[in-house]
């Protein structure tokens, strides 16, 4: 029995890390860049961060915030305004130190103008934009105050993976500033349950929504929340967090303001994000041996044209038949929005374009040649099935069921997710049975899963988590209530929490 032919190899099940790297290259996303840590990220993975962007965009200013824009060098100084936050980003941080270059003895260049104060480029913004807060805020008229800003970011990994851990990545950051705690505590829980309909109705990507364990807590925050998606390698991905920060950063930055009753008070604050880690999770969610696999939601190209033609009469029949078919799929809608089609009238063999739309993870693929076009039909194939899965339908089915197949394929990714979601999450009776499902002889072997326990999560339970290299990935939020016995400590407690290996 000979073996079967992939686009991409290693196969996930030979290498997964390499299996990753080879399904970017194949889709052509993004590539390193000179500065280590740094990536470039091309136009197909560019325009599926547009769409990632776009649809949270209007997701965020629906619920009524704005974007804004705020410097990416903060003063040292406002950094340390907040020790925790300080702590924990300092050893990620990039900082400048001098204005100008100037030539050396060598012919080179060399720093010159050192700063009065040290600028950092910015790991996250709290700091900054609480300073600007300070300002704005400065009576209940002027709360809430709902800000959303998109940019980039600058932590200084020392293992980097493109898209989900690069020193330099892309992200949008919400701050938003409240008259009372009821009312961040609400924003807080507002935000995450955005991030989770996006990820599931949109990246078809299932998570579990919870909240972060005091030693994963974001630097600074009373309170962290967190969406946790299982990767094809049964690895965890932090694909969102909304932290409720309480008064700690209004404190420190005077973000305070007169009541109804003209007493000053402190603000209560908020801060969430998602980054272009979400591409790497898109990518592990649902890509296969063949290469990417896209959701039709966020697919840059949601259906191309593949014209087939052997001479020049021939073209000049099938080019202009696929552009009169794209106008008519483009008049359809999915989503709300126009079909998005594309032909790939490129000068190569038809079988090479079919290739590189597979590994694109186009959604719908349609092969148009003579024959085609005098029998008014077309051939279809699905990225959510096997590439030989053909099927030859009449050309108005093509246009009349454009949108239903495409709802179609994002649905089937959705639930083959969650079906590999709630198989590889096991619920797990004792610290010997933890220790036995995490334990492994090979490193490189896959993660067994998502381990659910009752658990008191001390600083011992998560050392020995941390010598399995797991982690708590997070409590979740709709577990019921039902009383328990810690797993590690045998004492009484109704929280249960998922333990994976993380990315």
């Amino acid at each position: 029995m000979s073996k079967i032919q992939n686009a991409i190899s290693p196969t996930r099940q030979e290498n997964y890390p390499e299996w990753y790297q080879q399904v970017i290259q194949a889709a052509d996303l993004a590539e390193n860049s000179p500065v280590r840590g740094c990536m470039v990220i091309k136009p197909w993975g560019y325009a599926i961060w547009e769409h990632i962007q776009q649809t949270l965009d209007q997701m965020f200013k629906a619920t009524g915030h704005m974007n804004a824009y705020f410097p990416l060098l903060i003063p040292l100084s406002y950094l340390e305004k907040e020790a925790e936050h300080v702590q924990g980003f300092a050893k990620e941080c990039a900082v400048v130190t001098h204005h100008r270059l100037e030539a050396d003895p060598e012919g080179g260049l060399r720093p010159a103008g050192e700063l009065e104060e040290p600028l950092i480029i910015r790991p996250t913004s709290e700091t900054i934009i609480n300073i600007q807060f300070s300002k704005w805020i400065q009576s209940y008229r002027d709360l809430p105050l709902l800000i959303n800003q998109w940019a980039n970011v600058m932590r200084w990994e020392m293992r980097t993976r493109l898209f989900l851990r690069t020193s330099e990545f892309l992200w949008q950051e919400g701050h938003t500033a409240h008259a009372n705690s009821q009312e961040a505590i609400e924003e807080t829980f507002r935000m995450l349950s955005i991030y989770e309909t996006f990820a599931r109705d949109y990246m078809a990507m299932p998570v579990i929504k919870g909240e972060k364990t005091a030693d994963e807590r974001f630097p600074g925050a009373q309170n962290t929340y967190t969406i946790e998606a299982m990767m094809q390698d049964k690895k965890a991905l932090q694909a969102g967090t909304s932290h409720f920060l309480g008064q700690h950063f209004a404190k420190s930055f005077d973000i305070s303001f007169a009541n109804k009753t003209g007493d000053i008070e402190y603000a209560w604050t908020t801060s969430w994000g998602v980054s272009t880690r979400l591409i790497g999770g898109l990518i592990m969610t649902h890509s296969d041996d063949d290469g990417l696999v896209l959701p039709p939601k966020l697919a840059p190209t949601q259906i191309i044209l593949l014209p087939i033609y052997r001479s020049e009469e021939d073209k000049a029949l099938v080019l202009p038949y696929c552009e009169e078919l794209a106008q008519t799929l483009r008049a359809q809608q999915f989503d709300g929005k126009p079909l998005r089609v594309s032909i790939d009238a490129r000068d190569m063999n038809t079988g090479e374009k079919g290739w590189q739309a597979i590994k694109k993870g186009i959604p719908l693929r349609v092969e148009i040649g003579p024959r085609d076009i005098a029998n008014n039909q077309i051939v279809i194939a699905r990225r959510d099935e096997l590439p030989k899965q053909k099927k030859i339908i009449q050309r108005e089915e093509c246009i009349n069921s454009a949108s239903n197949l495409l709802a179609e394929i994002q649905q089937h990714m959705l639930e083959k997710a969650t079906l590999f979601q709630q198989s590889n999450t096991h619920v797990i009776r004792s610290a010997a049975e933890f220790e036995a499902f995490f334990t492994q002889n090979d490193d490189d072997a896959p993660a067994p899963g998502f381990a659910l326990c009752y658990s008191i999560h001390n600083d011992a339970i998560q050392q020995m988590a941390k010598n399995l290299k797991v982690t708590a990935r997070c409590i979740p939020l709709n577990q019921s209530q039902e009383k328990g016995q810690c797993i590690f400590t045998g004492g009484a407690t109704n929280q249960q929490i998922v333990y994976a290996k993380a990315y």
